[in-house]
């Protein structure tokens, strides 16, 4: 019995050491990196180097599709990888770490924004810790919550499908100082099939996400003569029917038929013209739920 105690008193004695030890080359580690790292120069060797910084996007929550106000909810996780020189490291010379943890506002970071921004928040939600590679490779996967404008094309309401887009792209950096890609893209296409990750998308009771296409574009403004790349990641929505045909369709249409009843009351009955009020009163009701529904625009009238 005492033997076993001894072992165990050992054995826990040992690890806490090996943790101690791998405690203090992190340490070492992190402090030989920032120390005299400035977070606000972009991490190349030659000021006319470029600057890859490869982007995806993984969509967590559709929250919301706000038809009146055109406005797309979405709970996403932004995954942007790049290569800071600075960050460089031999995981020998610091007790076999070869990756570190760090607070993402004391190193450089990509100015990554939504452009088609809806409520005037541009930037993530939460400034996560990057995870730092000994070869360099910097990977920070911030969550977000984003409002971007979508047109919403109401034509064949409830039976719609709606194509939103979230344009992404540095708000400061060129095209030659900062080369923006896909994390998927492939060199010699700008287009990805499937450019957002939906293994952790939790199903939405409105929608059907039908597909998540992706694509580079370069543009030119008119004020200067070097290239802004973004991505434009599009999300086709399909609107799940079943509640408005219930709620809203069958109702209707029942209540229609109902107008063919008055050819049948007798006209000495005197039941016909409160039979075609009440119907009326009905039609105009659901009428007006549909019009709170719908978005108030003059460019498509639903066929509903």
């Amino acid at each position: 019995m005492v033997s076993r105690v001894l072992y165990l008193s050992l054995t826990f004695l040992v690890f806490s050491v090996i943790l101690a030890q791998g405690n203090d080359e992190a340490k070492r580690l992190y402090d030989d990196l920032l120390s005299n790292y400035n977070r606000l120069i972009r991490p190349v060797g030659n000021n006319s180097d470029k600057l890859t910084v490869k982007m995806g996007l993984k969509l967590s929550q559709l929250i919301e599709v706000n038809l009146k106000n055109q406005i797309m909810t979405t709970n996403v996780w932004v995954n942007q990888e790049w290569e800071d020189y600075k960050l460089k490291w031999s995981p020998e010379e610091y007790g076999g770490v070869d990756t570190l943890h760090v607070p993402s506002e004391h190193i450089w970071l990509p100015d990554i924004v939504l452009y088609n921004n809806a409520d005037g928040n541009y930037e993530v939600t939460i400034m996560t810790k990057a995870i730092l590679h000994f070869d360099g490779k910097v990977i920070w996967n911030p969550p977000a919550i984003y409002k971007s404008f979508c047109e919403i094309d109401v034509e064949y309401f409830p039976f719609d499908v709606q194509t939103c887009v979230m344009k992404f792209g540095s708000w400061t950096y060129d095209g030659y100082t900062v080369d923006l890609k896909h994390i998927l893209q492939g060199p010699d296409s700008d287009k990805i099939d499937i450019g957002i990750d939906l293994q952790d998308y939790y199903l939405s009771v409105e929608w059907d996400i039908m597909k998540v296409p992706a694509v580079r574009n370069e543009k030119f403004y008119s004020c200067c003569e070097e290239p802004y790349p973004d991505i434009i990641f599009n999300i086709t929505l399909r609107r799940k029917t079943l509640f408005y045909t219930v709620n809203l369709i069958i109702p209707c249409v029942g209540i229609s038929f109902l107008s063919v009843l008055v050819f049948y009351l007798p006209s000495d009955s005197g039941e016909k013209v409160s039979l075609c009020i009440s119907i009326l009163l009905s039609l105009t009701v659901f009428f007006l739920l549909l019009a709170e529904i719908i978005p108030p625009t003059s460019l498509t009238v639903p066929l509903l």
